[in-house]
């Protein structure tokens, strides 16, 4: 993947963002950091991943040689936080018109966020509100730095990607949808909750309609739509 934390890559960036703006383009960089989703091989120096957890994934999945991640410090966290903030402000030097901030698909910020990942017993763990604590310190960083006006915030709150499930993921994600409310961010781009295939269709057992109806800016679901189906949840007021 493409990184955006040193000059070198912003300068790549720009005739890139630059060819997206002449073509009247819209242009928001996603800020990614997977967490324990990745091997020694990717790490500086071989190190292990890092997590809120010791536990890794469990190898072979997806087809791929996951190595058991380090658990982080609580005086190391800060730190990550500065990183998604940098790059945040790198985006902006770049021309990006803003930056997604990922907390999805069992990336790191979702597996703090995650019950059945997330088994730390300091201030990151335990409650709902304490293992939002982490995601909600990043986007308050990067909405401080380069305004909220330009920040938008991916999650997947129903999903078990890279086996980081919840148990009670309404909770979840209506929490963090009133959470994000006080920073203003521009939008939510969720996931759909995990589709059941019935006669051939995909349908939901669950809605992101509590999620929607608290959150007050842009709300955003993606999940298995087609042309057919987008247009019923529209008209549907969904």
């Amino acid at each position: 993947m493409p990184g955006i934390w040193t000059k070198k890559q912003v300068e790549a960036w720009k005739p890139i963002v630059e060819v997206v703006h002449d073509k009247g383009g819209i242009f928001f960089c996603q800020l990614w950091h997977v967490g324990r989703a990745s091997s020694y091989a990717f790490q500086p120096n071989g190190q292990a991943p890092i997590s809120c957890t010791d536990k890794g994934v469990i190898p072979g999945l997806d087809g791929m040689d996951w190595s058991p991640p380090r658990r982080l410090r609580t005086d190391e966290i800060p730190a990550t936080v500065n990183n998604f903030r940098l790059a945040a402000r790198n985006a902006i030097e770049a021309g990006f018109d803003g930056v997604e901030i990922h907390g999805a698909n069992g990336y790191l910020l979702d597996q703090f966020m995650k019950d059945q990942v997330n088994d730390r017993t300091d201030k990151y763990g335990g409650s709902l509100e304490n293992r939002c604590r982490f995601p909600l310190e990043i986007v308050e960083a990067v909405v401080n730095e380069i305004g909220a006006d330009k920040v938008g915030m991916r999650l997947s709150s129903y999903a078990s990607y890279m086996e980081a499930s919840e148990s009670n993921p309404e909770a979840l994600g209506v929490y963090m949808a009133n959470a994000v409310n006080k920073f203003g961010i521009l939008y939510l781009h969720v996931i759909e909750p995990r589709m059941i295939k019935i006669n051939d269709k995909y349908e939901t057992p669950h809605s992101l309609l509590p999620m929607r109806n608290a959150f007050k800016g842009t709300f955003i679901a993606a999940g298995r739509y087609n042309g057919d189906d987008g247009n019923k949840a529209m008209a549907d007021n969904y």
